[in-house]
């Protein structure tokens, strides 16, 4: 099916042909005819299959009628990250450049005055991350009674990120009668809870299977050492033996990105790094290096796992095992996209075992290892070496149930947050974070210890007894100075 006959308007066509669009992808060919008829669209496909140009291309001929007026946008979309938001932004750059629509991205790290000045002259679309759009909502600089079209773009990634809340008050501050769409490379149950509150009778669209890899990309293992040191040397190793054009090496933390960036640069390898915490002009020279081919070699965060327009990416290695298993297929659809034929390895220590079996249990089949698969003893050895057979880790042989650092304060075995609610914001960019600082008491509202009264049968005959000093639950034998008071012996 052309894109002729979808119903494209002639100017988008013509821009359609000069980028080099011959013929409509699965989720274009279905969402297209939905979007111009106004339906709400809860779309699902994995990614690298052109779902962004799915609602951009109806949305341009969908704003040509009308204009914008100052500070009320006429639509949204909401990107999970700044580099996503910036693509959709070039996105409608190129396939609108036949219309006179004007484009306002809202993302961190960029100027609040030159935002301003977009919204000022009225913007018919608006592209942005759900922190830096309350923020400009919260400052009076945005009005959201004006939305007519509504879309939430990689919706899991913005699960995963945190951002459900913020997705959910921004959707309430909108206009009750608006369209709605949804994109998104997997569905799970709370994402589908949020679709049947803001969405009214969605078309649904689901062109493949979810969490599935593409068929053009060769999946590898490789076995890796626990040891930091060995397991960077395996990674060289499997670069050196595979005919690399250009790879993203993808790790779980920021931390390690840092650190596996500069021992590749040690070993004479050109590579960039690319995570949360780097402020957005880094972030976007890397890309643009990486793109052009200054850059051969990408460390990254999971920031670069979704939806980056890298069209000709050779490889992509996974240094460590993603935590959550639908990670792993967005992070090796960087590669094998528009049918092209890709190449990705990981590496797997020990502890790794259990990870990998639930990721083998999503795709459905076992993947392929270059040196060999473990034996199961090795695995059932790997399970058995666990530290304390649960995980936990203890500093010296002491007890933490009742011992707690000094001046922490609280109950004995009570930890101050839970790890979920700690984490609750894990992966967010943070410069995107709106930031919520926690009240600190002042000194002067600090509850007073309480102490045990003194004990009146004591012999007076004995003045150069020393005070008795109470023991302060949790805080082990010895008691910080500010905490104690002298106490009269009668």
């Amino acid at each position: 099916m052309p894109f002729a006959d979808l119903g494209l308007s002639p100017e988008v066509l013509r821009a359609v042909e000069e980028v080099g669009y011959v013929e409509p992808t699965p989720i274009q060919a279905q969402a297209i005819p939905y979007v111009l008829m106004g339906r709400d669209v809860l779309g699902s496909a994995q990614t690298g299959t052109g779902k962004t140009a799915s609602f951009t291309l109806p949305m341009i001929d969908i704003l040509t009628s009308g204009r914008a007026r100052v500070r009320m946008p006429r639509s949204l979309i909401l990107e999970p990250t700044r580099e996503l938001a910036a693509q959709v932004a070039e996105h409608f750059e190129t396939l609108g450049k036949n219309h006179k629509l004007t484009v306002a991205l809202l993302i961190g790290g960029v100027s609040y005055d030159d935002q301003d000045r977009k919204l000022d002259r009225g913007a018919d679309v608006v592209i942005a991350t759900p922190g830096r759009l309350l923020d400009h909502f919260v400052r009076g600089k945005l009005l959201l009674n004006g939305i007519e079209i509504l879309v939430v773009d990689e919706a899991d990634r913005m699960l995963d990120m945190g951002f459900i809340p913020d997705v959910e008050r921004i959707c309430k501050l909108l206009p009750f009668t608006r369209q709605t769409m949804f994109f998104s490379a997997t569905m799970p149950p709370e994402i589908q809870r949020l679709a049947d509150k803001f969405l009214h009778s969605p078309e649904r669209i689901e062109v493949a299977p979810q969490a599935t890899a593409a068929a053009t990309i060769v999946q590898r293992l490789k076995r890796a050492s626990d040891d930091p040191a060995a397991k960077r040397e395996a990674l060289r190793a499997l670069m050196r033996e595979t005919a690399v054009k250009n790879a993203i090496i993808f790790c779980n933390r920021k931390k390690d990105v840092g650190t596996l960036y500069r021992s590749l640069q040690r070993h004479g390898f050109n590579v960039g790094a690319l995570h949360g915490d780097m402020d957005q002009h880094q972030r976007t020279a890397t890309l643009d290096a990486f793109r052009s081919g200054q850059i051969a070699f990408l460390a990254a965060s999971d920031v670069a796992a979704r939806g980056l327009d890298i069209p000709d990416v050779s490889h992509i290695f996974n240094y460590d095992v993603p935590i959550h298993p639908e990670d792993y297929v967005h992070r090796i659809g960087r590669t094998g996209r528009a049918g092209r034929e890709g190449f990705a390895a990981m590496l797997v220590t020990p502890k790794d075992y259990k990870a990998l079996k639930a990721i083998e249990k999503m795709l459905g089949y076992e993947i392929a290892w270059i040196d060999g698969a473990p034996s199961e003893e090795e695995q059932r050895e790997a399970e058995s070496e666990r530290p304390y057979g649960n995980g936990r880790h203890r500093r010296g042989n002491r007890s933490r149930r009742n011992k707690r650092p000094h001046g922490s304060g609280g109950q004995p075995g009570h930890s101050p947050k839970h790890p979920a609610q700690a984490n609750a914001h894990h992966g967010r960019d943070r410069d995107e974070r709106r930031h919520e600082h926690p009240k600190h008491p002042h000194p002067g509202e600090r509850k007073a210890h309480s102490h045990p009264a003194p004990q009146q049968n004591k012999p007076q005959s004995q003045p150069q007894q020393q005070p008795h000093r109470p023991r302060q639950q949790g805080m082990g034998d010895h008691v910080p100075a500010f905490m104690m008071r002298p106490v009269r012996v009668t």
